[in-house]
């Protein structure tokens, strides 16, 4: 259950620093609608920054409790939020190279999990 937990607090971990793109696009709008005048721009820069520290304080958390190869590749799903949130969010299409990129991260992440899985195991 505990390894659960962990599997469960990365991927949280994750899918937090995935709103960093999201910011970073607002801030993008917000810098072509007003330039560096437009207040809004100064918000959602804030925005990123403050979740790259939330986000910076419990990746060491979990870093601790998970391998660091399994970490690593598992912050290779930062990808797929991003696709989903620029879809959901920003009303993006999804090409057929989008989805079999999303896929072989998808496949490289589990296979290095289910194979590190398999070696405690032993």
């Amino acid at each position: 259950m505990g390894r659960i937990k962990d599997y469960l607090l990365l991927h949280v971990c994750v899918l937090l620093f995935s709103f960093t793109s999201v910011f970073a696009k607002f801030a993008a709008n917000s810098y072509n609608e007003g330039g560096l005048n437009n207040p809004k721009l100064y918000l959602f820069v804030f925005m990123m920054l403050a979740i790259c520290v939330v986000y910076a304080f419990f990746w060491q958390i979990v870093i601790k409790k998970v391998d660091l190869h399994v970490g690593y590749a598992n912050r290779s799903v930062y990808l797929i939020w991003a696709q989903i949130w620029a879809v959901a969010i920003f009303g993006e299409q999804l090409s057929l190279r989008n989805v079999i990129g999303l896929m072989t991260v998808l496949t490289g992440v589990l296979v290095v999990t289910m194979n590190t899985d398999y070696e405690e195991g032993e």
